[in-house]
């Protein structure tokens, strides 16, 4: 961790083709390939923090964890926007022993992530929308399979409230990979 400064922003997404990311139902396990998901077990490894919200722990259960092929000396640790306080105490986010899980319950994206240098975002469409409409992403890795989920889908983003074109937040591309049947793109915050 370092001091004031604030941190470089990832938000990692992991989608359908039509941006979904996840059923109607909420089913979501697993929309991209495992390729793509040992890209972002090494994407967590070079992160001091991941940040989730309270809808994506109790939906998921995710562990969180960097478990790159190799590797990985320390753990990231984890922040949860948590505002009621309603992590159950057995969730998966405790589960590494070498990290500090940190559960936050006010709303202040920016206050949650100072102190690190690096953060990544791997939460729902409220929080990634609150991040964008903040200016805190700094830059977006986003993993796209082959699959289209459909109008009734959960969107990846939530409103952003935008009244017009020109006040809508503009990133560049600056990278396209293949991970197996999915594709990532890689993003840089130009405005």
């Amino acid at each position: 961790m370092t001091g004031a400064a604030r941190p470089r922003v990832t938000l990692k997404l992991a989608t359908s083709l039509d941006g979904r990311i996840a059923l109607g139902n909420g089913n979501s396990k697993w929309i991209t390939g495992p390729q793509s998901r040992a890209e972002v077990h090494r994407m967590r490894a070079a992160h001091a923090a991941i940040l989730t919200g309270i809808g994506t722990v109790l939906a998921d259960d995710p562990r969180l964890t960097a478990r790159p092929e190799g590797g990985c000396e320390r753990q990231p640790d984890v922040i949860v926007m948590d505002s009621r306080a309603r992590t159950p105490g057995g969730a998966a986010v405790f589960g590494a022993s070498d990290r500090l899980v940190t559960l936050i319950p006010h709303r202040d994206l920016a206050r949650a992530m100072s102190g690190y240098d690096t953060v990544m975002i791997e939460a729902g469409a409220r929080i990634a929308a609150s991040a964008i409409s903040a200016g805190l992403v700094d830059r977006i890795e986003w993993f796209r399979a082959p699959v289209i989920l459909g109008g009734d889908g959960i969107p990846v983003i939530a409103a952003l409230g935008l009244e017009a074109l020109d006040a809508a937040p503009i990133f560049t591309r600056t990278g396209v990979r293949e991970r197996g049947a999915d594709l990532q793109e890689s993003y840089e915050r130009i405005r």
